[in-house]
């Protein structure tokens, strides 16, 4: 979130996720075998509550409004906002992340009233991710034009912004004669990080001038670094020698043998722990601030996976 197009607002919490030279890692829920269609979500905050205590820097939450049986997530995913909220009564310092709240299906003063609402619960934990969704079915459900959705991202993320600005400031789509000024409660004290998460149809030069930073998915290394250099340029043309984050969200298959070497799978690894360091490493060196791991746990309890990646992982990054 910026004050102006080159000077970004601080933000505690988003300090902690995103930090120049630095990694962090977090996680991605739900975390769900492969072709699981229900969750258990008790179990769910559970391994929320594990990663908080053993010090993951975020728990990221996905907005998937409609399944449809050609959508190849078969998970019944909960409103991002009431899992949220669940999520900021359960934890106490880890980052809470929408991964991301689909912006151009959702009215962008809704938007703002949740991320409101959440920041408030969490004591100042929420970093409010936003994309554009990609699936054209998907659109025309909820009466939208797939082909304005570049426009529509934009105009709804500057309603947006000025919301989760401190101070908030209310764009109304109409204010007729007499309209009241509208605002929003509960104040606002902090401004409320905003994250591009995907592209939602804009240019890198555009995510670097009004973004936090960009996350993306996994891409083998070569095709990596051919991104990031991209997002380093549009950062050197938005802002000289200005810090904007760069993240991954990364599939983890992790070997209960810590010295099996990493395969490809999509969207990610399957590795030992030891092979899953030196590939963090690589990361970070190649500009990466933070990970998100979406862990599957078809051979492995997610809680071990959890525990083994916090007791042998994290201390390489966070300290």
């Amino acid at each position: 979130m910026l004050a102006s197009e080159n000077t970004p607002i601080p933000s505690p919490i988003a300090n902690a996720v995103f930090a120049e030279d630095k990694l962090s890692i977090g996680i991605t829920l739900p975390i769900t075998r492969d072709n699981q269609s229900i969750v258990d979500f008790q179990e769910q905050i559970a391994l929320a509550r594990l990663a908080d205590h053993l010090g993951f820097r975020a728990l990221w939450v996905r907005d998937v409004p409609l399944n449809s049986i050609d959508y190849p997530d078969p998970t019944g995913h909960l409103d991002p906002w009431v899992l949220l909220g669940a999520l900021a009564s359960n934890t106490e310092r880890i980052a809470l992340i929408s991964g991301a709240i689909v912006l151009t299906l959702r009215h962008p003063l809704h938007v703002a009233k949740g991320a409101i609402s959440v920041d408030t619960l969490s004591r100042r934990r929420f970093i409010l991710g936003v994309g554009s969704g990609d699936r054209p079915p998907e659109y025309a459900a909820f009466g939208r034009d797939p082909d304005a959705r570049r426009d529509l991202y934009r105009q709804h993320w500057e309603t947006l912004a000025a919301a989760v600005t401190a101070p908030s400031r209310v764009i109304p789509d109409q204010a007729p004669d007499g309209a009241p000024e509208f605002y929003l409660l509960p104040r606002l004290n902090t401004s409320i990080p905003m994250l591009a998460v995907g592209s939602g149809g804009q240019s890198v030069d555009w995510i670097a001038r009004h973004s936090l930073g960009w996350m993306t998915y996994h891409h083998e290394p070569q095709a990596q670094r051919g991104r990031y250099s991209m997002w380093r340029a549009a950062v050197d043309r938005a802002a000289s020698g200005g810090f904007r984050a760069f993240g991954v969200a990364m599939r983890l298959d992790l070997s209960a043998d810590a010295n099996e070497p990493s395969t490809d799978i999509s969207l990610g690894y399957r590795t030992g722990r030891r092979a899953l360091v030196a590939l963090l490493h690589k990361m970070r060196d190649g500009g990466t601030h933070h990970v998100t791991l979406n862990i599957t746990s078809e051979r492995r309890p997610a809680r071990d996976i959890i525990e083994e990646v916090a007791a042998h992982v994290l201390p390489e990054f966070h300290r």
